[in-house]
């Protein structure tokens, strides 16, 4: 059947039009894909990020999972604050073309603020941070940038003054039939920090209740206390040095105290400057001091009190960079009146990219203990030593794990997928629901 003319003119319109829009659509795709692959490629070393918010939020990036693909190497690092928050700091390191560009920013939190607010503020400073690299990308068209109208300047008083106090109460329980376990702890932190002195407060209470039921329905109940209390004092005396002093009270029956009282005076000296700790500390720490412990039961050496002097000497070193991070310390001790009573320790973690998508990670404690004065005497019951009621005798203690990651394929990894929860959130703390 012959189509009339117009009719016929109508459709090869159409088709023209299909095509053109087709063809303009295949473009804006091409294009896209261009803008794409020239967008920023960032690497962000953050074990605290909600990965999966940040893209959604950012999606203007390419995000890469090796750092020597990255133009932009963002490392974030986190901090105690004095008002109880926590202070993020974000370094900025430029790569390749942006070789170079250095930043760093931080934000602050209070201890009132929601995870979802905390995760929105520090989503915005990552956004200010990167902007001066995605302006120089294909991208940055795309980019609008705003601000809130209501804003308005202020002065901020503090009427606190820097002082926090911080309140806490977790009771836990758990019960079978034949057991059941009864978990209180509560705590008191008061601090004030300044840049020049810090004076922290705590006080925490650990009491523990079981009990356990025969198969005669005997009940037998095994209770563990440790109340202690620790004041913190540090005076700032410039970049490098600090001196300051301990003191902790503390009964506890587990390691035999009635009453333990230590008071150490301490200086501190740190060979980087302390401006740098986020990213590096060497930290080296001596303090000497008195100790008085009234023992609840009898020692293996006869005491039921003692007074006695010490010192102690710790080596911490810290340091977070492209390759990984590394946290030790090794903290030596001992008593004046024997030396031969003392201990040794190390703990640390080491995270490490050995090479492309190959990553490693250790964490490790080991101690030689020659210095338990506190130990009862006499023999223990098989219950004091499954559950732990009593200190035992030992000359060592060791722990540690080994991980090791190896990842391979796509570079890139921009797309969230909510679907069925998230199995892996790219490092992050995203939502999880099963």
């Amino acid at each position: 059947m012959k189509l009339p003319t117009p009719v016929l003119r109508i459709v090869l319109l159409l088709i023209v039009m299909s095509n053109s829009l087709i063809a303009l659509s295949q473009e804006n795709a091409q294009n896209l894909d261009s803008l794409r692959k020239d967008a920023l490629r960032l690497f962000l070393d953050c074990r605290t990020c909600d990965m999966n918010y940040t893209r959604e939020q950012i999606p203007y990036v390419n995000y890469v999972r090796d750092v020597k693909e990255a133009d932009v190497y963002v490392l974030v690092t986190q901090q105690n604050a004095g008002s109880g928050g926590n202070m993020y700091t974000y370094t900025f390191s430029g790569q390749f073309r942006f070789a170079g560009m250095h930043d760093t920013l931080t934000f602050t939190s209070n201890p009132d603020m929601t995870s979802a607010e905390i995760r929105e503020k520090r989503t915005n400073l990552l956004k200010m941070g990167l902007m001066r690299y995605v302006a120089r990308t294909p991208l940055a068209g795309e980019i609008e940038i705003r601000h809130n109208q209501r804003l308005q300047a202020a002065k901020v008083e503090d009427k606190w003054n820097y002082w926090v106090f911080e309140i806490q109460t977790s009771p836990r329980f758990n019960a079978e039939a034949s057991n059941s376990r009864l978990f209180f702890s509560n705590s008191l932190n008061i601090t004030r920090i300044t840049p020049d002195l810090k004076f922290e407060f705590e006080v925490e209470t650990d009491n523990i209740r079981q009990k356990f039921v025969d198969d005669e329905g005997e009940a037998t109940i095994y209770t563990r206390k440790d109340e202690n209390m620790n004041v913190l004092l540090v005076k700032s005396m410039g970049e490098h040095w600090s001196a300051g002093s301990r003191l902790n009270l503390r009964t506890a029956t587990n390691p035999n105290y009635d009453l333990n009282f230590e008071f150490m005076p301490a200086v501190e000296y740190d060979i980087f400057p302390y401006s740098l700790a986020t990213h590096k500390q060497l930290r080296i720490n001596y303090s000497a001091g008195f100790q008085y412990s009234d023992y609840i039961d009898s020692t293996l050496y006869n005491k039921t009190y003692d007074n006695l002097f010490r010192h102690e000497l710790q080596l911490a070193y810290q340091v977070q960079e492209k390759w990984g991070s590394i946290n030790i310390s090794l903290t030596a001790s001992n008593y004046f009146h024997d030396w031969s009573k003392n201990r040794v320790q190390v703990d640390g973690f080491i995270r490490l990219r050995i090479v492309k998508g190959l990553s490693l990670s250790i964490n490790g404690q080991a101690a030689y203990i020659n210095d338990q004065l506190n130990l009862r005497k006499g023999e223990l019951t098989e219950a004091e030593r499954l559950l732990r009621l009593k200190e035992q005798a030992t000359n060592y203690s060791v722990g540690g794990s080994i991980g090791i990651t190896y990842t391979f394929g796509s570079i890139y990894n921009n797309v969230v997928n909510p679907r069925f929860g998230y199995r892996r959130g790219g490092g992050g703390e995203g939502m999880r629901f099963f």
